[in-house]
C-alpha cells in the first residue's frame, strides 16, 4: 500500500510517500511545494493545488494521509493553513483517493509513543523507520513523512484488531 502524508502550509506544504511491502516501510519519495509572499494569495494556492493533483497523479497512491489542524489561538495562521488543507482534501477527491487524518498528537504517539514528543525526536524516527541515512529535509518533508508513517502504523494496528474480533 502506498500513502502519502501531506503537511499542509500556505508557504510550504510537505509531502512524503511510504509503501507498506510487507512488514517493511518504504521511502518512495518527498519533498515540498514552496510558495513565495510576493505572490498573491490566489497564485500561492494555485500551486499548491496543481503540484498535490500531480504528485496524485504520478505516484497513484492507494492512501493520503493529512494533518488535521489544530489552532488554539492564531485564527490568522489557521485560516492560511486550513485554505492548503482545503485544496489538498479537493485534489485527493478528484483523484478518488481516500483520505484519513491525524492529529500531531496522534502523529507522535505513533512514532514515539510519547505525544509530547520534540521535532527532532519525530525526525529521528522517520529516518530510523524508514532507514535513510539521514533526516529528511526540509522539516515539512519529514513531517509529512511522519504522517503516512503513522497512517501504516494505524491502518496496521486496525487491520489487527478486525482480525482479532
Amino acid at each position: 500500500m502506498l500513502t502519502l502524508g501531506i503537511d499542509p502550509g500556505t508557504a510550504i506544504t510537505g509531502y512524503g510517500l511510504v509503501r507498506q511491502q510487507g512488514d517493511k516501510l518504504v521511502h518512495v519519495s518527498c519533498g515540498c511545494i514552496i510558495t513565495t509572499p510576493k505572490d498573491s494569495p490566489q497564485a500561492r494556492l494555485a500551486k499548491i493545488y496543481h503540484e498535490v493533483k500531480e504528485i496524485i497523479a504520478k505516484y497513484n497512491p492507494n492512501i493520503i494521509a493529512i494533518e488535521r489542524l489544530y489552532f488554539g489561538e492564531n485564527t490568522k495562521t489557521a485560516m492560511a493553513v486550513g485554505q492548503a488543507r482545503g485544496l489538498s482534501l479537493l485534489a485527493a477527491a478528484e483523484g478518488k483517493v481516500p483520505v484519513y487524518e491525524y492529529t500531531p498528537l496522534e502523529v507522535k504517539l505513533a512514532l514515539t509513543g510519547y505525544g509530547r514528543a520534540e521535532k527532532k525526536q519525530i525526525q529521528q524516527m522517520v529516518r530510523i523507520l524508514l532507514k535513510l541515512p539521514d533526516v529528511p529535509k526540509p522539516d515539512d518533508a519529514a513531517d509529512a513523512l511522519a504522517i503516512a508513517i503513522c497512517h501504516l502504523n494505524s491502518y496496521k494496528l486496525r487491520k489487527e484488531t478486525l482480525v482479532r474480533q
